[in-house]
């Protein structure tokens, strides 16, 4: 009886460790493999990742992203992607990455893998220049433009007093029709990164405000599929490196004029 007992508890580890070596995490080789590492963002989000004069995809994390390829050995490939579908993107394997200004919130680092935070960010609301509206409680019965599936759509509907003193919450596809929505007085506001709302105004010369008064505090991080861990890692290791060596910080003062990046600090 024992010994049977002993040759069923072998072939049950036998199993366990067949079951292991075959889930194991083979993300970073994947990629290797391929030689590739195709990177999911929207394509209207600057200084994040966006389309250029020239009609060339250019970016803040696109150049990080390049920077990290390159030390990998592996050609980036920019695939823009409809934002609010972005999860299923990833999870369908169309891409490897969400690198585009991705806020790490609790929700998604359940769903996915995310990456150490690389920059501050917050949530605000950015009103026309000679707009009447001062804090959050002059929008009371006004409209507000949002980007669907964006963090700053998130933090609409999490500040439920907010929302519900709103006279609507108008969502569209990408924040520059949002902000065309603005311009053209069809809303009063647009809940947006302040990162991107700072590059309107001070690299496009946007005659917009930002709202003193934030919605929400947070940090970007890169999102892979939730099992990719070791890529994952990888690619932290690479940001880490970069940081230590001065690379990190001239792509970050190229697009900003300061370094703001929060690796390493």
């Amino acid at each position: 009886m024992k010994k049977i007992f002993a040759m069923v508890l072998a072939l049950m580890m036998v199993f366990a460790l067949v079951s292991a070596v075959a889930e194991a995490d083979n993300s970073l080789q994947y990629v290797m493999d391929k030689g590739t590492l195709i990177l999911g963002f929207d394509a209207s989000f600057p200084p994040m990742g966006f389309v250029d004069e020239n009609g060339d995809y250019v970016g803040y994390d696109l150049d990080l992203a390049k920077e990290v390829c390159a030390r990998l050995g592996v050609e980036l490939v920019l695939q823009p992607i409809d934002w609010s579908a972005k999860e299923l993107e990833l999870n369908a394997k169309n891409i490897d990455c969400i690198w585009n200004g991705m806020t790490a919130t609790e929700e998604r680092a359940a769903s996915m893998c995310l990456s150490i935070p690389y920059l501050e960010n917050s949530q605000v609301l950015c009103v026309k220049e000679d707009s009447a509206v001062q804090t959050l409680a002059d929008l009371s019965g006004k409209v507000v433009s949002v980007q669907a599936g964006s963090s700053g759509a998130d933090a609409v509907n999490a500040a439920e007093d907010f929302k519900a003193s709103l006279k609507e919450v108008s969502e569209f596809s990408d924040y520059a029709i949002a902000l065309m929505d603005l311009d053209n007085g069809s809303c009063d506001a647009v809940a947006i990164d302040v990162i991107v709302a700072e590059y309107y105004i001070a690299k496009k010369g946007a005659s917009y405000r930002i709202l003193e008064e934030s919605l929400a505090p947070e940090q970007y991080a890169i999102g892979l599929r939730k099992a990719d861990e070791a890529l994952c890692q990888k690619i932290n290791d690479t940001l880490l490196e970069m940081a230590a060596d001065g690379a990190l910080e001239k792509i970050t003062t190229e697009w900003f004029s300061s370094n703001i990046t929060i690796i390493g600090k």
